[in-house]
């Protein structure tokens, strides 16, 4: 990852909760095989609170020093994470160009998208079996990814990112297996390491970051949150 060595900050967000997240909670811990969406992923929408939190976002953009504000932001095309950045970066009292690259869209699950962990398991019992013996990071679903698949679109994206953006300050909004496949990337984890990582959920709209620290990026924040409590939450 020398090229996104480059780079002064490297800042991820995940994008705002959406109904995707909400169905998913819905159904967890129930009978459900399917979580109940009719849209395809790429057009699953933020819902009401979710565009709250980009708004959020977007003040925390406000607040940053001048040498860390993002010099470019660049989305997943999903509508989620696509509408969090256009919300956000309304905010945001400077400018901020703003860029669409489909290498961060969210994992793609083929076979299996839209279905529970029971679903997968009553509707594809031999897939579920794949699953458990190659494990999480190197399972690729018929028509899906791989973790190990994103590692490779995603070296070809920062590796872009760094000759476009070098000695810039980009802020990627995008998902949560993108941002943590990016600390894979960026600090040269082990699959041991990250499926471990793996196991905290990336909030919504959380902030992670990486700051140069003489040619090389050392991580500041994870999955940081303080930025979404509203300002007048300690009069409620």
């Amino acid at each position: 990852m020398r090229r996104v060595d480059t780079l002064e900050w490297l800042n991820l967000t995940r994008h705002g909760e959406s109904t995707g997240n909400l169905a998913y909670r819905a159904v967890e811990g129930t009978d459900a095989e399917e979580l109940g969406l009719r849209e395809r992923d790429a057009d699953i929408p933020l819902t009401d609170t979710g565009r709250e939190q980009a708004a959020l976002l977007g003040r925390w953009l406000t607040g940053l020093p001048e040498d860390e504000r993002p010099t470019v932001a660049v989305a997943s095309p999903y509508v989620r994470a696509l509408d969090t950045a256009r919300i956000a970066l309304a905010q945001a009292p400077y400018e901020i160009p703003l860029e669409v690259d489909e290498r961060l869209r969210d994992r793609e699950q083929g076979v299996l998208e839209g279905l529970t962990p029971r679903g997968i398991g009553l509707r594809f019992p031999e897939e579920a079996l794949r699953m458990r013996r190659l494990g999480k990071f190197y399972h690729r679903a018929p028509g899906g990814e791989s973790w190990a698949d994103l590692a490779l679109r995603l070296r070809s994206f920062y590796r872009d990112l760094g000759e476009t953006a070098c000695g810039g300050r980009p802020l990627v909004v995008t998902h949560d297996a993108i941002i943590v496949m990016t600390r894979y990337l960026v600090e040269r984890l082990s699959e041991r390491e990250i499926m471990e990582i793996e196991r905290e959920p990336v909030a919504n709209c959380s902030v992670t970051r990486w700051q140069d620290d003489g040619g090389t990026l050392r991580r500041r924040t994870y999955n940081a949150c303080d930025h979404l409590v509203p300002v007048d939450a300690g009069n409620v």
